[in-house]
Order: structure tokens, then sequence, then C-alpha cells
């Protein structure tokens, strides 16, 4: 191999690991990579920007837009209400949930439709009653299922498509093509997941249930009216700094306080809710001023309109990520006060200001009302919801967001124009039309996973361009005998495995040029692998990281790393031997 070779072999050698291990993003380490690659000289100028150019790249970010229009004027919510009812039985219950959240996937990005449906379905077990955790992993894993019915459910499609189009344009493939393979998948991945996922899921606790006490987590004193506290701030009275506690709301005359700061004047009577140990309660009854509080039901369990209380999963790009809650300042950069926190079905208990947050914790705040829409498409929070909170309203104009959606579907697949020119249609109508706001298709663009995607382009050229790629594909004919079915067969294994522990549109995108490469070089028709790396590429169901979706459901389901692996190992399988087996026929080597 060549010098260029072996430094494009390296670099992308070590940024699998990199994103699998390490707390960086994949969007910073694929964009590293390509830095590296272009200062090396490894790749020109205009191979490492060319991701930022590609159809592929612009038709996710269009789509995000319709999909944030869908969801803003409560679309999804619409399609919840009248789709849950109240079933009679587990069975029946996921018919109900997974048929239309696989449907909507095979339309929508996964993500909103899952994070629209969680607090839902939340609500929805409580009341049938039914485990919570019975229902969310089949929720994420209906979702990635669904993405697999056509050539726009899942961004990894839709690039890897333009790959495809941008190497060889005759090969153009239709909206549904993919269906042929994508439907016989999901219907077997839904029957599996409704007839055995219930048996496969051992029993856990979610967040809500570890939740539902306030008292569990919070401890509540009075100012006395006679007390040397009143009238000092809440820093003068020593209430600031406490050791395993801390100040998170002050109830009085009827209202709340929510969110104390130090400046905060205290008055005789006023109701201090205070989080940490029960242990940390020897410091307040040491503080001269504060007594027991003498009301009954807890202040976190009446409703303020001036607080939320609110339930968010930390994001694996938190910036808090590894840090002490205390250390990290929190509650100042969110104006949000940790309550609780819940990892892996357990309450952490201790001092909360001394827990280091992990990706998937699930997080009990409190907060003002503007915190929800403020952070709700932070990359910090995989998910926000209110405890107990009402549905969002259903808008006027769901129907109108969902017209311009099936408009978009009809022009692409009747090759009215590309799928690119119809989505970017789409999103300017649903903005002219007022569907989705300019804020708000800014918030709903995912711009880790369009960096990523772009990133990617870099990389796969570096491998293609520097003959590493040609390399490969030469080792892996090699492995598999010059056999057409054993190169098909290794590819979505490791592709499968690559998407496990990193994003699945870097897995697919880097590993496109070898695999096209070893088909070209074996003289086979290259679509059965192409149309193999979009389905391995989606087969996200053996680790909680392998998908956004699956760390989504991971903290309030209480998800264990095993029991994504006791019911996703069977499901990746079951999937992977249909898709195996059908590619073949339709696309013929």
């Amino acid at each position: 191999m060549t010098l260029d070779a072996w430094l494009a072999l390296i670099v992308v050698t070590a940024v699998f690991p990199m994103m699998a291990f390490s707390r960086l993003g994949p969007d910073i380490v694929l964009l590293g990579a390509v830095i590296l690659l272009l200062t090396l000289g490894v790749i020109e100028p205009d191979q490492a920007l060319a991701g930022f150019s590609s159809s592929g790249l612009f038709t996710v970010a269009f789509m995000y837009v319709l999909v944030a229009s869908i969801r803003e004027t409560g679309g999804i919510d619409l399609i919840i209400r009248y789709v849950l009812g109240r079933p009679h039985g587990e069975f029946k219950a996921l018919i109900r949930l997974l048929l239309p959240v696989a449907s909507l996937s095979a339309f929508l990005n996964n993500t909103p439709v899952v994070a629209t449906y969680i607090p839902a379905v939340l609500s929805w077990s409580r009341r049938l009653p039914l485990p919570a955790h019975r229902l969310l992993m089949p929720l994420s894993f209906a979702s990635i299922l669904g993405g697999t019915i056509t050539r726009f459910g899942t961004s990894t499609n839709l690039v890897v498509h333009g790959l495809l189009i941008d190497r060889e344009p005759r090969l153009a493939m239709g909206l549904f093509d993919i269906a042929w393979v994508g439907v016989p998948v999901a219907i077997a991945g839904l029957v599996y997941l409704v007839v055995l996922g219930p048996r496969m899921l051992p029993a856990r606790r979610g967040a809500a249930a570890l939740f539902e006490n306030p008292r569990e987590f919070t401890i509540e004193m009075e100012v006395d009216t006679a007390g040397p506290l009143v009238d000092k701030t809440v820093e003068q009275a020593g209430l600031r700094h406490l050791r395993e506690l801390f100040l998170v709301e002050i109830e009085r005359e009827g209202n709340v306080v929510s969110v104390v700061g130090p400046g905060e004047r205290l008055k005789g009577g006023d109701r201090l809710v205070f989080a940490g140990t029960s242990e940390g309660a020897v410091d307040l009854q040491q503080v001269r001023g504060l007594v027991p509080s003498r009301h009954g039901a807890s202040s976190l369990e009446k409703d303020f309109k001036e607080r939320r209380l609110v339930e968010a999963v930390v994001s694996n790009q938190c910036q808090f990520v590894g840090q002490r809650i205390r250390d990290g300042h929190f509650r100042t950069l969110y104006g949000a006060a940790v309550l609780a926190v819940c990892r892996g079905g357990e309450r952490v208990v201790g001092n909360l200001g001394q827990v280091r947050l992990q990706a998937a914790d699930v997080l009990l705040l409190e907060a003002r009302p503007p915190f929800i829409e403020r952070h709700r498409q932070s990359r910090d929070f995989l998910l926000i919801s209110q405890v107990n909170g009402a549905a969002r309203p259903v808008h006027e104009k769901a129907w109108l967001a969902w017209s311009i959606l099936a408009g978009v579907v009809l022009l692409a697949s009747l090759g009215v124009m590309s799928m690119m020119n119809a989505a970017m249609l789409g999103a300017a109508l649903s903005l002219l039309t007022g569907c989705c706001s300019v804020g708000a298709a800014k918030r709903g663009l995912d711009t880790q996973v369009l960096l990523t995607i772009a990133a990617s382009f870099g990389l796969g050229a570096a491998l293609e361009t520097s003959g590493a790629a040609g390399v490969l594909a030469e080792n892996v004919l090699a492995m598999a005998g010059g056999n057409p079915w054993a190169l098909l067969v290794a590819t979505y294994i490791v592709v499968a495995l690559l998407t496990a522990l990193v994003t699945n549109n870097a897995a697919a995108v880097i590993t496109f040029p070898i695999v096209m490469t070893s088909a070209e070089s074996l003289g086979v028709n290259p679509m059965p692998f192409v149309v193999v790396v979009m389905f391995a590429a989606s087969a996200s169901f053996l680790t909680p990281i392998g998908y956004q979706t699956n760390l989504m459901v991971q903290g309030p389901g209480g998800y264990r790393l095993s029991d994504f692996l006791r019911l996703g190992a069977p499901l990746n399988l079951l999937t992977g031997g249909i898709a195996l087996a059908l590619i073949p026929l339709i696309w013929p080597f």
C-alpha cells in the first residue's frame, strides 16, 4: 500500500474506538479525522468538503424540518390520542402501540416519534395498568424496524442512496423499492416483539415509579415567624452551602419560588423544600429559626404555575457527563434544580451534589415553565417530559402538516421531482403556512447527525482515493473465497457490529466504498450489497448506545445492557436472516 493508504487506514481504524469509548461526539471525532487527513495531504479540500454538498445530506436536513412541522402542530399527538385507547391485556396494548409507531417511522425520523410517544406511554401504562418497561424497549425497536420500510425511513438510507447515485446514477432506487425487504423484516420483528418480547424482559422499575413519592427524596422545613432567619437572605442564613442538602424551592402564601437564588430573602412561615439525604437533615436541625414543616401534603405534590417538575434523560453528549452535579454548576447553567437521579432502574442515593452524571441517567428536575421549550431540543438531553403533565394540545394545522408530507412523498414516488427537491419544497411550504416557525425548524435540525454524515464522506473519500478501499476489498474477497454470498453475509455482520458501537451513519458511509469496490472486483451487481448496508446499519438492537432511541428509553424503562442483549440479539438474528434471504432474490448478483 502507498503511504496515503496507510495513513487513511490508520486514521479510520482509530475513529471507531474513539467514537465508541470516548466522551467526544461522533461529529467531533469524524471532523477531527477529516481535518487530520486534509492536513496530511491524503485528501484534497474538495473531497473533505464533498459531504457538505451531498444531496443526501440536504434531503435529511429538509426532512428534519418536515418532521418538526408535524411535531409542532401536534400531528403525532393526534395519532397517539386516537390510537392508544384502553386495550384489554398486554398483547392488544403492544399491537396498538407498535403498529402505529412502525408505520410513522417509515415516513418520519425515529427520534421525534419516540420522544413524543414516551411521555404518553408512561401515562398510558399507569392507566392500564401495565409496567412501562414492557412497552418502552419494544417502542424503540418498532421505530427502528419501521425505518427500514422506505428509502427515507432513516437518514442512513437517504445517505447511502445518495452515495450510490453519485457513483452509479443508473442504479437509482424508488422510494419504496426496499419495502420488498423492509415490510417482511418489520412484520417479523413486530410479531417477535408482541409474542415473545414480554417473556424476554425481566421486571424493572422505571424512573416514573422511583420518582412518584416526593417525600422519599426531599426534606421540608418552615421558617419560624419569631426566629432569627426572617428577612435574611438564603446566603446569610447559611442555607446556600449545606453539606448534603440544597434548597430547591420556597412555598410562600400559596405561591412558589423555584430554583432559589442566594439573594432570596426569607419570610416567616416560608416552607423550604430541600433535596438530598435524610442524614443531611441533621444539619437542618442545627439551624436556629427552622422548624419541621407542619403541613400534610408535600409541596412538590401541589400544582404551581410558577414551576414545573420534569424528567430529563441525559444525553451522551451532555457537557456534564462525568462531572459532579455541584462542580458543574448545573443549576446555574440550566436554571433547574436536580431533585433525584435514577440510573439503571435504581435511584442514586447519597449526596446529590457529589453524583457524577452518566449518559441515560434520568433526572427529576424542578424548573421554571420556560425550561421545557428552551431545552427540549438541547443536545444535552435526549428527552424532556413534564411529570404528570397534560398532553400538548392538538393544533388545527396538524392536517396541513401531514398533507405537506404526503405531497412530498407523492411527488418523489411519481418521479415528478427528486426526493431532495420535494423535501425542499415541503420544508418551504411548512414555513410559509406557519406549520413550523423558523426557530422550531432550526431546533429540529439534528446538527450532530448532519455533521457526522458530512464528515463521513471525507473519510470514505480518503479510503477510496488513497487505494486503501481497494486493498481492504481484496482482503475481504480473499476471506470470502470470492463467493458473493459469503461477502454479503460478512458485510451484514461487520456493519451491524459497527452500528452497535458507533453511529449508524458513520458505519454505513465508511464501509460503503469498501463494499462497492469488493462487488466491482467480483464482477457482480453491487445492489445486494448496498441494500445490505442499509439494513445492517439499521439493526441497532444490541446496545443502548447503538441508536439514540435506545438511549432515550433506557432510563425511563430502568433497563440494563443485559436487557438489550436479551431482547435485541434474537431480533438481530431474525431480521438479519430474513434480509439476507430476500435481498439476493430481489436484487440478484
